[in-house]
């Protein structure tokens, strides 16, 4: 008999790349069992050419997957340490053989660890949509930094399925990662006129503010990694 918790418990709607869409909903059903997911990534990476800087670099600084990503098809010309925003782009840097020091939380994390380090002439390589001024912070504190964009991520429309469901009447929960994807899904909310009542869980405060379309208040992450995005997002489809 399927537990009455979990039958009415909302669906997850997933908006993040595939991989990490499937990666993240596996985690979610290893603890919840029979749970609806739903996937729709927001965004597409397209990675661009890039000039690197010449001259010695002591390190690189990467604050997503995608960056770890773009980093790995041009280790050759890379140093070999790599400041790293959380796990999952420290893992992905470390399989592309970068010795990784990781700040396991978010670019204020960061910019905290690589202050404390005695390493100068770093590359950022982010995003066309990155925020934080990293590069420009860390330079005003004697790190000279540059930076380089390696990668767009172009929106993507939600599918007929995840349309569907946002314009249903069945409760959805929405996990968000980032201020990029919860400002696309923002977008698209208002094209399709959605209806669902709506639950955000969002990895950050910046994220949960982006996320303001949302009627509910967001349920924000304790932490900002992925296990504490899974907690939360747990704790909220069990209710009180």
């Amino acid at each position: 008999m399927p537990n009455p918790a979990q039958s009415t418990a909302p669906t997850v709607l997933l908006t993040r790349p595939a991989a990490q869409s499937d990666s993240f909903a596996q985690s979610l059903r290893a603890q919840m069992s029979g749970l609806r997911v739903v996937i729709s990534p927001l965004m597409a990476p397209v990675f661009v050419a890039v000039t690197l800087p010449q001259g010695p670099l002591q390190g690189i600084i990467l604050t997503s997957q995608t960056g770890a990503e773009a980093a790995r098809h041009l280790r050759a010309q890379l140093p070999d340490l790599a400041y790293c925003v959380g796990a999952r782009t420290a893992q992905v840097a470390r399989d592309a053989g970068f010795r990784v020091l990781s700040a396991q939380g978010d670019a204020e994390a960061l910019l905290a660890l690589i202050l404390q380090q005695n390493t100068k002439n770093l590359l950022h390589l982010r995003g066309r949509e990155a925020r934080g001024d990293l590069a420009q912070r860390l330079s005003a504190a004697g790190i000279p930094t540059q930076e380089r964009v390696v990668y767009a991520q172009d929106p993507v429309a939600l599918t007929d399925e995840a349309a569907a469901l946002l314009t249903g009447q069945a409760l959805v929960l929405v996990p968000l990662f980032s201020p990029r994807s919860a400002e696309i899904l923002g977008a698209e909310w208002h094209r399709l006129g959605a209806t669902a009542p709506l639950i955000v869980v969002a990895i950050s405060p910046a994220v949960a503010q982006a996320a303001a379309f949302c009627a509910a208040p967001p349920v924000i992450a304790a932490h900002p990694d992925a296990p504490s995005m899974r907690a939360a997002v747990l704790a909220a489809l069990r209710g009180p």
